[in-house]
């Protein structure tokens, strides 16, 4: 079985940094799950295909900090480039923006799961 730390080197994320914040693998894996049942991500996939940005930005704005504060690195980038454009009032590239938001949560989802149980 991978360990925490194994997935989150996988992902390329930033192990020491949240370990550093949280202190060790029972909080790390107790806020990824909780971090897993969040509807931001839900959220901003129904505000983008409402086409409602305002929605749209607080939704990847959550997303953002979430992973920031979890160390996600590989998530947080492709969320904090959508924030931006969401940020400025536009839709313009947020579809192919989601699309790499969407691949990196699914990712993330189906390596870090298993280290949650």
């Amino acid at each position: 079985m991978t360990t925490l730390e194994q997935a989150y080197h996988e992902l390329g994320c930033d192990y020491e940094g949240v370990t550093n914040r949280l202190m060790g693998d029972a909080l790390i894996a107790r806020f990824v799950g909780k971090f897993f049942e969040d509807e931001s991500f839900a959220k901003l996939g129904e505000a983008l295909a409402a086409q409602d940005v305002k929605a749209a930005f607080m939704a990847a704005h959550t997303l953002k900090g979430v992973c920031q504060n979890l160390g996600l690195d590989n998530l947080y980038a492709p969320s904090s480039e959508l924030t931006e454009v969401l940020r400025a009032g536009s839709l313009e590239g947020a579809d192919e923006l989601y699309a790499k938001v969407a691949a990196e949560y699914r990712k993330t989802k189906e390596v870090l799961t298993p280290c949650l149980q």
